[in-house]
């Protein structure tokens, strides 16, 4: 599913700027930084979450609520995280062929990092709905 919404996102994409490149303003450097600290932030949450709810020592216990927010944020992270990397494809893409000119090649590296920045968010993502998960008790565990 994420796949299939960051190539539609990138074909739609791709297609309007063709259209309007000339018009547009340069594509701004700061969605690097900010879609990797959000990359980074959930990662890191992750971990603590999968470490809580394995009652590591040393780590309180999770409220159920908590989880299912995190679950809830990982979700829609990973959703946005993967139209956002779509459109920032798309635009590398129309770039790509303009490598030639100082602006279409500066615009095509910010849109790769953001794009791969972007990435970086979804499996962040994908990590934290991981790590919401239900353990499986120790019984269910056993072989038969």
């Amino acid at each position: 599913m994420l796949v299939g919404l960051v190539l539609v996102a990138a074909l739609i994409t791709w297609l309007v700027v063709r259209q309007v490149y000339g018009g547009l303003p340069i594509l701004p450097w700061t969605a690097i930084p900010t879609v990797l600290l959000l990359a980074v932030g959930e990662g890191y949450t992750a971990w603590m979450t999968k470490a809580r709810i394995d009652r590591k020592p040393g780590t309180k216990p999770v409220e159920p609520m908590a989880v299912a927010r995190l679950a809830a944020l990982a979700k829609a992270s990973a959703y946005v995280g993967a139209v956002c990397g779509g459109l920032f494809a798309g635009f590398a893409l129309h770039t790509v062929q303009l490598l030639t000119r100082d602006t279409p090649r500066v615009e095509f590296f910010i849109s790769l990092g953001s794009f791969l920045s972007c990435v970086a968010l979804v499996c962040a993502a994908l990590m934290l709905e991981h790590a919401c998960r239900v353990p499986k008790d120790p019984e269910d565990q056993r072989p038969r």
